[in-house]
């Protein structure tokens, strides 16, 4: 697979002094007064919705556990039943995004495609009719096709119908 040369994501992981080096998770989940410039739209005393940084397409959120937890066996039943429920919120503020169709998934450990295997995080990702195309079967690479700031303001505002 090709590479994209991206060295702004290092001053993310690595530079950022407003994330907790452990984890940036955690980092995220009790920083509350960086909510806008972490871009999460959404927290309660169970979890947070974060737009991903690396967004497969443009309204790619997470649902992410306030507490560090690695593996979907580990989080209490509290835990499970309050994050399914908020995914639930999630499908229609994707929808009213312009999601013709949604991808739920939790990548379950580094093998299974973590970024950040660490800490447990359910990611929301809106499909669009013809969202796979030349670029990505062919060129194998990915366009994202929208202002990622903008994209965040959009969902922000829809998830108030919801949250």
């Amino acid at each position: 697979m090709d590479r994209l040369y991206a060295p702004w994501r290092r001053e993310y992981h690595i530079n950022n002094k407003k994330i907790n080096k452990d984890c940036v998770f955690c980092g995220i989940a009790s920083s509350p007064e960086y909510d806008d410039e972490n871009h999460v739209f959404y927290r309660d005393d169970i979890c947070f919705f974060v737009m991903n940084r690396f967004p497969y397409n443009p309204g790619h959120f997470m649902i992410i556990p306030n507490r560090h937890v690695g593996e979907y066996e580990n989080l209490n039943e509290k835990e499970v039943t309050h994050i399914a429920k908020m995914a639930q919120i999630g499908c229609k503020i994707l929808k009213d995004f312009g999601a013709d169709g949604i991808n739920m998934g939790w990548n379950l450990g580094f093998d299974a495609g973590a970024g950040i295997p660490g800490h447990i995080h359910l990611h929301m990702v809106p499909r669009f009719k013809r969202d796979t195309n030349m670029m990505s079967t062919i060129f194998e690479t990915r366009v994202y096709s929208a202002d990622f700031d903008k994209v965040y303001e959009e969902i922000k505002k829809i998830s108030k119908n919801y949250l």
